[in-house]
């Protein structure tokens, strides 16, 4: 905790800057006006914050958070002014969010597990550098969609089907990557012993259209539903093969530049330069398949192959391992993906490992990788740059995202042996 104290100050990422302008953008236009109102074709909506603007493509209830975060800051600083107590203000929802978040999982697997699972849990969770660079030091909101998400497939495996719809609409309401987690929720309400499974099902959908309908009716009544889904689907629409993840198509970014560059950088200077984010669009112009519907039928398929292998368990651990393998399995295969998309597959595969021991170097590797995925691109945020990464020879990141790539195979063949033991075994 005291890390992260000295941490959340820390200037954080671009993204920090983002969410200080929706932010002051909520207070002084109103949510429901972020996203535009009206038109045809629907206007886009931009925000202002002094001689900053953006556009909103997060869902809403990450605007709601981030417009009580700035209410709480305007209190004691009226003029909003860019000062460290901001920072603090747009980085304490995610703390919370990952505090609790923490407790969760000890509280989940003790109740299940035992104690001793509980505590490796907590630990592996709350000293985990990845989580501490992600939050409190570069500033991302994943906490805030990642708490509700493990919520959801607690619920959904704990026989209470409303709270695991409610809470599914929850985190995917905050931010887009909840989705991946929408299968194995339904797949553990599917599961629901003593043949219930039908009532089951309609009471997770009465979940998740009560927090919805709840979320969205001011947007539908102020004229901005049709603004909000141009917003939200801007997020499918961004032109780049990979968007800093260490992920397959990072490699296919570094291959496609040093093959092009070899004309003016010779061979060494082509294949060991710093590589860039390459777009999907430059992809297809130079004649290669459009890589999107690739990535999409790899992800698909991935996801699929892990669900069927738990198809008959609704246990909470077999839950965990499947979503954290379906959260990765994104990140690796998928287009599009940031550099913090794996922030939700680590609370996932810890929770998992503290029960399945054959799940801790997973744990282990894959919050390896996202702590340096993160700290190779961004260091510790503004001010306190990136290390090298030429020093390797090949660009650091792509060795990386090798290493990925070769993790999603060792990730793959441990959940893979998963069996569901019996619950006196597991304690």
């Amino acid at each position: 905790m005291l890390v992260r104290a000295f941490a959340v100050p820390l200037d954080g990422t671009e993204d920090v800057f983002v969410w200080k302008t929706w932010s002051y953008g909520a207070l002084e236009q109103g949510i429901t006006r972020l996203y535009g109102v009206g038109g045809s074709p629907p206007e886009r909506g931009v925000v202002r914050w002094g001689d900053r603007f953006t556009t909103v493509d997060y869902p809403p209830i990450a605007l709601y958070e981030l417009a009580v975060a700035g209410a709480a800051y305007r209190t004691f600083f009226p003029s909003f002014e860019n000062t460290r107590w901001l920072n603090v203000a747009m980085k304490l929802p995610a703390l919370l969010a990952e505090m609790a978040l923490a407790i969760l999982l000890w509280h989940l697997i003790g109740s299940r597990y035992g104690d001793v699972a509980a505590a490796w849990a907590l630990v592996a969770f709350w000293v985990n550098p990845a989580m501490i660079l992600a939050g409190p030091v570069l500033g991302y909101l994943d906490p805030l969609m990642a708490l509700p998400a493990v919520g959801a497939i607690a619920a959904a495996t704990g026989g209470a089907p409303f709270a695991a719809g409610a809470l599914l609409a929850v985190a995917c309401l905050t931010k887009a990557q909840a989705v991946f987690i929408i299968p194995v929720v339904a797949l553990a309400v599917w599961n629901s012993e003593g043949g219930r499974r039908a009532r089951h099902a309609v009471m997770t959908g009465a979940g998740a259209a009560f927090v919805s309908a709840l979320t969205l009716a001011p947007f539908v009544a102020a004229g901005a539903w049709r603004n909000l889904l141009q917003g939200i689907g801007s997020l499918l629409r961004h032109d780049m093969l990979s968007a800093d993840a260490a992920n397959l198509w990072w490699i296919v970014t570094y291959v496609m530049r040093a093959i092009y560059a070899i004309d003016d950088l010779g061979v060494w200077g082509a294949w060991t330069m710093t590589v860039r984010i390459l777009g999907i669009s430059r992809v297809v112009e130079l004649g290669y398949p459009n890589p999107r519907p690739i990535a999409t039928a790899a992800i698909i398929a991935a996801a699929g192959w892990a669900l069927w292998r738990v198809r008959r368990s609704r246990e909470l651990s077999m839950m965990l391992a499947c979503a954290a393998f379906v959260v990765h399995a994104y990140v690796v295969l998928g287009v599009q993906v940031h550099e913090n998309h794996l922030y939700l597959a680590i609370p996932l595969v810890t929770g998992a490992a503290a029960v399945r021991r054959e799940l801790r170097p997973v744990f282990y590797g894959v919050s390896i990788v996202f702590a340096l995925n993160l700290w190779l691109f961004f260091g510790l945020g503004r001010g306190y740059p990136p290390p090298p990464r030429h020093l390797t020879v090949v660009d650091t990141t792509v060795l990386l995202a090798a290493a990925n790539c070769a993790l999603l195979i060792l990730h793959a063949r441990r959940l893979a042996g998963l069996k569901s033991p019996a619950l006196q075994e597991l304690k």
